[in-house]
């Protein structure tokens, strides 16, 4: 065990002592500009997520009414734990870095068919912050990845559940994308005594080759890491624990 984690430890840290490297690389065969807040014409496929919002957000209050019966975010992964400081921010995850999660997609199968039609998919949740919560500045892990967020349930307060990106400052709309790098130091608040729910995607950068070859290369040995598995295994690990036991489900039937 020790060993293990000494092997995954060291597999992170020289990851993460290359990828600023690796950016500076990609960011060569970059095919938009550089934003803090990408305008939604720049990923034609916004209108389209934009035009299913309500049934999303349908989807999303039948199954996240419990918002206990969700992991927080560091309960699935433990690389995240220095900015999910306490159980306030919860997540139901779709996909991750690629990775179908079929157990939850099954929960919300229409949800899962429409991001799968997102060009450049590569994660899928629903976040869940509960009224307090809070998101220390932080910086995402890379420039290929770039982040969505769409509105689902919005604090009747919304000034005060707000994002700040570098020195962009925004408050979500129900209904509403907004698009950020997320390599700028951002911070999150829900001021409010209401719980916010957003579906967060990140999707791959618009690059061109051999940049999108990189990328790509990046993300297939990211979904065989340590970093990926470890977090698949916790998802699996936490629907096993809030599973009701097999006579009890038998009952039910």
């Amino acid at each position: 065990m020790a060993e293990s984690k000494t092997f995954r430890e060291w597999f992170i840290a020289t990851g993460l002592r290359l990828l600023p490297g690796f950016d500076r690389l990609l960011m060569r065969s970059k095919a938009t500009d550089e934003y803090q807040i990408f305008p939604n014409s720049v990923f034609p496929w916004t209108s389209y997520l934009e035009s299913h919002w309500t049934t999303i957000r349908e989807e999303a209050d039948g199954l996240l009414r419990d918002r206990m019966s969700i992991p927080s975010v560091r309960e699935v992964s433990v690389d995240h734990e220095k900015i999910a400081v306490d159980e306030k921010w919860r997540s139901f995850f779709l996909y991750g870095y690629g990775v179908r999660i079929d157990a939850n997609c099954a929960k919300a199968p229409k949800t899962a068919e429409i991001v799968s039609k997102i060009p450049g998919l590569l994660t899928a949740f629903y976040s869940v912050m509960l009224a307090g919560a809070h998101v220390p500045r932080h910086t995402g892990p890379t420039k290929a990845i770039v982040t969505t967020h769409l509105g689902l349930i919005v604090p009747k307060e919304r000034e005060r559940c707000h994002m700040q990106v570098a020195d962009r400052n925004v408050v979500w709309e129900e209904g509403k994308i907004v698009i950020f790098d997320d390599m700028f130091p951002h911070e999150v608040w829900n001021d409010t005594d209401e719980d916010r729910i957003i579906l967060l995607i990140h999707v791959k950068r618009p690059l061109k080759f051999p940049g999108s070859l990189f990328r790509d290369l990046f993300f297939a040995g990211l979904r065989a890491s340590p970093f990926v598995r470890d977090g698949l295994k916790s998802l699996d690990q936490w629907d096993k624990k809030t599973q009701p036991p097999i006579e009890l489900q038998q009952a039910a039937e």
